[in-house]
């Protein structure tokens, strides 16, 4: 009889902490653990959170009956080290410290790879791994300059979804990843467009700051010159034009939501410009993915959609209509990453996937 493979998956938010358990693929427990305003007001920084969430996370366990001795593994969710490949990497002394000093900044998700190696310390010494960090960085040499030489392209994406997507996709279809040419892209708050060539994803928009298409609530690329004149118009401070970009752009500027359902339901009851504006943003990410497709040089196998806003019939139907003629559409709606962390895991218990280094490489 095979072995089973029992693993824990963490993923720190600003507020909570979920919580997943798995028996090789099956899922035998999950929680999010919620972390009140009061609570957290205690502490000045994230990393003070973290013995708050480490006997969060202890409890929930023990309340669910699930022996620290008990697990093969444990798993957080990657916060921003400096930029790596895609892969499983072990928790290793580096970073951990340099999930602490914040190199790359401060961020809750920073805690998933500190908390994944404290919790293997007191279960005995089990491994502790992050998989695919939103700083997976594997862009080719002619995707990095743009035309600043200061500002050069970084890579920084929905990197655990798409490429957990990817491989669910290539078993599906009888292949492998590393087989297989692919345009993915995730929808959500922010909005990421992957050009995966077997394995690689050789390009991709820096969702995070701006680039590629308008979202629920970031907008997007818009013509440099126009932010300079915000910028020296007089008529705004730094944050709000931060927040025009990110947080207040895209649907939220023009609607006033960041929902989709509720641009749906506001669409269905004869609101013209939320039909304008919707389709606007379906019409963008279908150009990025035309951009995409052109960027792997060769005929993709398919185009994918996956994130929360996968699952609107409607957006999808509209990007469907504008790049089928690329290459097979697909749809992997949602964004389960806990799944995504187990199977990351997994891979290397199992052997299917070598463990890598992080060596904190600029």
């Amino acid at each position: 009889m095979s072995q089973t493979y029992r693993v824990l998956t963490i993923n720190p938010g600003s507020t909570s902490t979920k919580i997943a358990c798995y028996d090789d693929d099956r899922c035998i427990m999950e929680r999010a653990l919620s972390h009140s305003a009061e609570e957290l007001a205690r502490y000045d920084t994230i990393n003070d959170q973290l013995e708050l969430r480490f006997e969060a996370v202890r409890s929930a366990l023990e309340a669910e009956s699930i022996p620290l001795r008990s697990l093969s593994a444990v798993v957080g969710r990657g916060g921003l080290i400096y930029p790596v490949e895609g892969g499983t990497y072990r928790v290793n002394d580096l970073m951990v410290r340099h999930l602490t000093d914040g190199v790359l900044g401060s961020h809750a998700s920073n805690l998933g790879g500190i908390l994944a190696r404290r919790i293997a310390d007191t279960a005995g010494g089990v491994p502790s791994f992050i998989v695919d960090p939103v700083v997976v960085d594997e862009l080719a040499p002619e995707a990095r300059p743009s035309g600043i030489p200061d500002l050069e392209r970084i890579s920084i994406f929905h990197a655990l979804n798409q490429k957990a997507v990817a491989r669910r996709f290539a078993a599906d279809v009888n292949r492998t990843y590393e087989d297989l040419l692919l345009v993915i892209a995730h929808l959500g708050g922010g909005v990421t467009v992957g050009a995966h060539r077997r394995g690689r994803v050789i390009d991709v928009n820096d969702g995070l700051n701006g680039d590629g298409p308008f979202t629920p609530e970031r907008s997007g690329s818009i013509p440099a010159l126009k932010i300079v004149d915000l910028c020296f118009s007089g008529r705004y401070e730094e944050g709000e034009i931060r927040k025009m970009i990110k947080g207040r752009g895209g649907l939220v500027a023009h609607l006033g939501t960041n929902d989709g359902r509720e641009v749906g339901a506001r669409i269905d009851g004869g609101d013209e410009d939320a039909a304008r504006i919707y389709r606007a943003m379906a019409f963008q990410i279908g150009r990025a993915i035309g951009a995409a497709a052109a960027a792997l040089g060769e005929k993709p196998d398919a185009i994918i959609l996956t994130g929360g806003l996968a699952h609107d019939e409607r957006l999808t139907e509209w990007i469907r209509t504008q790049v089928e003629w690329i290459a097979p559409f697909h749809r992997y709606p949602g964004e389960d990453e806990m799944r995504a962390l187990a199977e990351g895991a997994v891979r290397v218990l199992t052997g299917a996937e070598d463990a890598r280094e992080y060596e904190g490489k600029r």
